[in-house]
């Protein structure tokens, strides 16, 4: 599975495309913790674009303001932190199966380690 990753800083106004391949399920076949992994992959990409010198680290599913939000061939995540946004999609799925997919993986986060969110 293939989808894109758009990150926008807080103070600039340029938007960052990254392309993110994934082996797994289609999105309509996601485990939760499919969508932890997606969720993981987004945030590492806007973690690249923010800090691009520093190695991958580990992520903390806490704090975000997000919503699932429909799209052009499916729904996209929308998610907004301090130091800016991630918009990761489309993925071919419905909007209450996706959001109700990372309700639950957010009350339930598994981090450990220095974290980015």
């Amino acid at each position: 599975m293939t989808f894109t990753v758009e990150v926008l800083l807080k103070g600039h106004d340029e938007v960052v495309d990254e392309v993110i391949h994934r082996d797994g399920p289609d999105p309509g076949d996601w485990t939760d913790d499919d969508v932890r992994e997606v969720l993981r992959l987004t945030l590492l990409s806007f973690d690249r674009v923010q800090n691009p010198d520093a190695e991958d680290r580990t992520v903390s599913l806490r704090g975000l303001s997000w919503i699932v939000t429909p799209v052009e061939r499916g729904v996209a995540i929308a998610i907004e932190i301090p130091s800016g946004a991630v918009v990761a999609g489309p993925f071919a799925t419905e909007v209450d199966t996706l959001t109700s997919a990372l309700t639950r993986v957010l009350a339930s986060p598994e981090s450990d380690g220095p974290t980015v969110h």
